[in-house]
């Protein structure tokens, strides 16, 4: 069974119908199901700036050989500019140690060796291959359903940014003890392999992951989620999840970041985060 009562479907093109029209709520009794497109709200939900990606980086990553490769080149191109050099000049091929030339032309010649073997190194020596690991389970979009719509305009950006510009495949935002938000990618319900596994607030808040990260008052980092045992405390998630993110919301709750790859979330996606993270709780402590 899913937390609450489910009300129905709702297209996210139009504003949900609510029942609550106070400023201040106590709870959130019930969720609200979307099936529609994020992407659909169009200009009224909330335009904020993203993170940019690291250009240098990436370029790195996808040319991986090429720069593995570079010293050597690098290393054979000064290796004929020495020769080319010495014949040119007309100097003599047998090094002279009471000539400036030849003692500049071993040197270089020792720095174009290094750079050789500096290049066979690092063509030997290759990290373990990182891919993206699809997870496996339903999609899943719940939204308490008496929240004001600046709120629920708030929280869907911020999925919206979290998914277009990171790895994040799953979000679950937990707040004054509710579950205010679950989407993106859930564990299938054994009952019903359709539904998506509720979040059970209860064992959450009394789980490790959670109160640590309450404690410690900052973002918690899991970048290989499989070698983490509090991993069990979120039996929601979808199978295959990589890395998590605990990102404190104050001190009255936490959002969960699923991601697909392994350490995926970059120290720019993290301080990102932690930036959302202010502006959620900014936002919902107005009605909560």
């Amino acid at each position: 069974m899913e937390a609450g009562n489910l009300l129905g479907f709702i297209p996210l093109s139009q504003p949900p119908q609510r029942l609550v029209h106070s400023r201040r709520l106590s709870s959130f009794p019930s969720f609200v199901t979307v099936k529609a497109s994020i992407s659909s709200q169009g200009g009224s939900g909330y335009r904020g700036p993203k993170p940019r990606r690291e250009l240098i980086a990436d370029w790195v990553s996808k040319n991986d050989d090429l720069v593995r490769s570079l010293p050597i080149y690098v290393g054979g191109l000064s290796l004929l500019a020495v020769l080319f050099n010495r014949t040119a000049s007309g100097i003599a091929p047998v090094a002279d140690a009471s000539s400036s030339q030849s003692r500049a032309d071993l040197l270089t010649l020792g720095l174009a060796v290094t750079n050789i073997l500096n290049g066979l190194v690092w063509l030997s020596i290759r990290p373990k291959t990182i891919s993206v690991v699809n997870p496996n389970g339903v999609e899943c979009q719940r939204i308490a359903s008496n929240l004001p719509d600046f709120v629920i305009s708030e929280l869907l950006w911020a999925w919206d940014s979290l998914s277009d510009v990171t790895c994040c495949r799953s979000l679950v935002i937990v707040y004054d003890g509710k579950c205010i938000l679950q989407i993106g990618f859930a564990a299938a319900s054994s009952s019903n392999g359709s539904e998506a596994v509720a979040v059970d607030t209860n064992k959450l808040i009394e789980g490790s992951l959670y109160q640590g990260a309450l404690k410690s008052a900052s973002q918690s980092y899991l970048a290989n989620l499989s070698l983490y045992p509090g991993k069990s405390e979120l039996p929601f998630l979808p199978s295959y999840t990589q890395a998590v993110i605990l990102q404190p919301l104050a001190d009255k709750g936490i959002a969960i970041i699923g991601g697909d790859t392994i350490r995926g979330f970059t120290s720019s996606d993290q301080a990102w985060i932690t930036l959302i993270g202010e502006k959620l709780d900014a936002t919902l402590t107005k009605v909560i």
